[in-house]
C-alpha cells in the first residue's frame, strides 16, 4: 500500500491507511457512511470528506473495487485475489459473494462468438434470502388481501 499510494504522488497518512485497513478487514461491502462510522470509532478527527477522497484514491490504484448493487450508494470492499460474485437479498440487503465456472465458461463462449477479449465480469443475482423469503412472502399475500377489499 505504501508504495502504491507513495508512487502515484500521494502521503501514506495514518487515517488512509486506518481505512484500507478496515475495508480489507470488513470482510464486507461497506458504504461510505459504514465505513466513517466504524472509522470514527477509532479516529475521532476523521471526516467524511476524508472518507470519499480516501475512497477515490484507494479506486483509482486498484486497492478497492466499487461496486453498485440495487441501490444508490455505492459499497466498497478490499481488492479481492479472484474474481467473484454477488448475490443481494432485496429486503435485507445481505449480500453473498460466490464463484462460478460457469463464468468463466460464459466469458470464454462470449470471447469467441463475439471476437471480444474479455477481462472480467461483474454478476450480481438478486432475490430473498431464506429468513426474508418468508417475511416478503406473508407481506406480499396482506397486500393482495387488503388491495381485494
Amino acid at each position: 500500500m505504501r508504495s502504491l499510494i507513495g508512487g502515484s504522488g500521494q502521503r501514506v497518512t495514518q487515517q488512509r491507511t486506518l481505512l484500507l485497513d478496515m475495508l480489507r478487514q470488513s470482510g464486507g461491502h461497506l458504504d461510505a457512511d459504514e465505513l466513517y462510522r466504524m472509522a470514527r470509532e477509532k479516529n475521532k478527527s476523521i471526516s467524511l470528506s476524508t472518507v470519499y477522497r480516501a475512497l477515490r484514491l484507494f479506486k483509482k490504484l486498484g486497492l478497492v473495487e466499487e461496486l453498485h448493487f440495487e441501490e444508490e450508494h455505492h459499497h466498497y470492499e478490499g481488492k479481492p485475489h479472484g474474481e467473484h460474485f454477488h448475490i443481494i437479498c432485496l429486503n435485507c440487503g445481505r449480500i453473498v459473494e460466490f464463484e462460478s465456472s460457469l463464468i468463466a465458461q460464459l466469458k470464454r463462449e462470449m470471447s469467441e462468438k463475439e471476437n471480444f477479449e474479455i477481462k472480467g465480469a461483474e454478476v450480481h443475482l438478486t432475490g430473498y434470502c431464506d429468513p426474508c423469503r418468508g417475511k416478503v412472502t406473508t407481506e406480499e399475500a396482506e397486500t393482495t388481501r387488503a388491495s381485494r377489499k
